[in-house]
């Protein structure tokens, strides 16, 4: 028998299970802590598995609107190690199905548990009936790119500088929403490209090239900013059409902030 995964921190026991794992990995009706221990923990390290997580989809959505949790979920869907399903009413309990073991995860308070069991024949239903309830739940669409994929483009179009902020700014926040916790992803950018001086049509290009949002978003965010004092523009004359906007940052204490600070002080700015 193996032994049950107690005293632990979720993380722990997500890797611990993962690590011994081969082949198809069932992650059923996981809780928001439980997703984003599974993307945080995928992302550092590499499994020989495929995580196919089956959650309700309200939950799903709810975490993923965070673009922290979503790209880097991206990035596992890119690589072809998690696949997302949903379902209007999943199993009751949160669930780590692998091929040989069966693990429920508990909570108590701050205290997380993973009760395990090998039974050849309860592990072989327990799989049986989620790869009946795989069958029928309904494909889960990332609409938000690989975090990968934005660094990667962002150093190419705009500059390793204007990469390293976007980093910066992103490792110095807990979450990405938009909803007074955290800025989000359009306003990080626009934040970035203004603090290395860019020009917004080469922004909101890059954000729409990659699928990060519409350029119309970004002029939209764009306005927000400069009404509220965070970037100024200023015009810049081309050869063919109307002048470009070139973004700097406007408020002083932005000009004075460096990458971390920069979170802190727009957030203050706009709540």
């Amino acid at each position: 028998m193996v032994s049950n995964l107690l005293d632990k921190r979720l993380g722990e026991i997500v890797d611990e299970t993962l690590s011994a794992a081969e082949g198809t990995v069932y992650l059923v009706n996981p809780t928001p802590d439980a997703i984003e221990a599974y993307v945080d923990i995928g992302n550092e390290n590499q499994y020989d598995v495929t995580v196919r997580l089956l959650a309700e989809y309200r939950t799903l959505k709810d975490v993923l609107e965070d673009f922290i949790v979503a790209s880097s979920a991206a990035d596992l869907v890119d690589r072809g190690e998690l696949e997302l399903k949903t379902v209007d009413d999943p199993p009751a309990n949160t669930v780590i199905a692998t091929e040989d073991r069966v693990v429920s995860l508990v909570t108590v308070n701050d205290r997380v548990g993973g009760i395990v069991t090998d039974d050849p024949s309860f592990v072989a239903d327990v799989r049986s009936g989620y790869d009946e309830l795989w069958g029928v739940a309904d494909d889960h669409r990332l609409r938000t790119p690989p975090i990968s994929q934005v660094r990667e483009t962002l150093s190419t179009d705009l500059g390793d500088d204007a990469q390293d902020d976007f980093s910066g700014v992103l490792s110095s926040l807990e979450t990405a929403r938009g909803d007074g916790d955290g800025l989000d992803e359009v306003t990080i950018s626009l934040l970035v490209a203004a603090k290395n001086e860019e020009l917004l049509y080469d922004v909101s290009k890059w954000g729409e090239d990659i699928g990060l949002a519409s350029k119309a978003t970004f002029s939209r965010t764009k306005t927000k900013l400069e009404e509220m004092g965070l970037i100024d523009t200023e015009k810049v004359p081309v050869d063919v059409g109307r002048p470009r906007l070139r973004l700097k940052l406007g408020d002083p204490r932005l000009k004075e902030a460096d990458d971390a600070q920069l979170a802190t002080v727009a957030q203050s700015i706009l709540n």
